[in-house]
């Protein structure tokens, strides 16, 4: 009988592995995820040496929205990754986008959790992590960040998911983590920031990926807000012009 693929780790601690897998692995699907507004479904992701689980998002299981383009939140899940990747900061887990069971859509690896903790109930021991997941959040223009779309693993590192209704042209910030209002970015995330500016220049590898997952205007919206942030130096204050906080809050 041929050897039983090894199961990689919840924790997807070697990223390229990870993202090979997810990429080039066969997908069985397990079922849907329930309380999910768009069909979401658990799978096994497996090329015969590996296997992880996995969490895929179809492109024709999206609920269509009025505020973003029909079809596009399984590419801005990617991209969110891929932005998150380009920082360093570890706070999305490997996300691609592919065919699956059923079509096109973003597979991600899916990290074992405590599903009773989420934001609010470690927020305190949360320190420099929620700091990135405040300026990524600006800077992805994040519409719906809920305290249980952070989450933390089985060695408490912080994860954040959910990104499909993000990096819309307009301001849409909405968030639970506005802890660090008008409070200056550490100079550590600063140079990061920095860095991942000048990678979305023209014609750098970052901005060909994401061009092909985002439009041209919410690349120069998304390129504005870097230039905002860090020419102002502190993390901004909620918007009185729309709802700041996404209910419900979890």
């Amino acid at each position: 009988m041929p050897a039983e693929p090894e199961r990689l780790p919840t924790e997807p601690i070697e990223m390229a592995r990870a993202l090979q897998l997810l990429r080039e692995g066969t997908l069985t699907v397990h079922g849907l995820l329930p309380w999910s507004s768009n069909y979401t479904f658990a799978v096994t992701a497996s090329d015969g040496e590996l296997e992880c689980l996995a969490v895929y998002k179809p492109r024709r299981g999206e609920r269509p929205l009025w505020d973003f383009p029909r079809g596009t939140l399984c590419l801005r899940e990617v991209a969110a990754f891929q932005v998150s990747d380009a920082l360093g900061w570890n706070l999305v887990p490997p996300t691609v986008l592919r065919e699956g069971p059923q079509g096109i859509g973003s597979l991600q690896f899916y990290v074992d959790v405590n599903p009773e903790e989420h934001y609010f109930t470690f927020r305190d021991e949360c320190g420099e992590a929620a700091r990135r997941i405040a300026a990524f959040d600006v800077v992805i223009n994040n519409a719906d960040r809920k305290s249980g779309h952070i989450l933390r693993d089985s060695v408490g590192h912080a994860w954040c998911i959910d990104h499909g209704v993000s990096f819309h042209e307009e301001d849409k910030l909405r968030t639970v983590v506005w802890d660090f209002t008008g409070q200056s970015l550490p100079d550590n995330l600063r140079d990061d920031l920095g860095r991942l500016r000048k990678q979305l220049g023209g014609g750098t590898p970052l901005t060909q990926a994401l061009s092909q997952l985002l439009s041209k205007g919410e690349m120069a919206a998304m390129r504005r807000r870097l230039d905002r942030l860090l020419h102002a130096g502190v993390y901004p204050a909620p918007s009185s012009h729309w709802p700041s906080v996404p209910w419900p809050p979890v």
